[in-house]
């Protein structure tokens, strides 16, 4: 199994990268676990994906920022 994570942002705003293929690891088992409960869904959670002009950001409650909630609570009840 190949691992990928990928950090964007902050204030320089440098993209950095790491990777781990787990074939022939003797820890292989726990990065696959890792990896597995790193990407599944919140069964019970909502997916956001929030647009601002020609940014987009997917987002995954309950892993949102304060600020998200807020937009997202204030366009649902406008909408409403």
């Amino acid at each position: 199994m190949l691992i990928t994570v990928t950090r964007t942002g902050g204030f320089a705003g440098v993209e950095k990268a790491r990777e781990i293929d787990t074939r022939g690891r003797r820890d292989a088992e726990r990065w696959e676990e890792l990896a597995h409960r790193a990407v599944s869904p919140s069964p019970d959670g909502f997916h956001y994906r929030i647009t601002v002009d020609d940014q987009v950001i997917d987002l995954q409650d309950p892993y949102l920022s304060e600020d998200q909630r807020k937009l997202i609570r204030a366009l649902m009840d406008e909408a409403a």
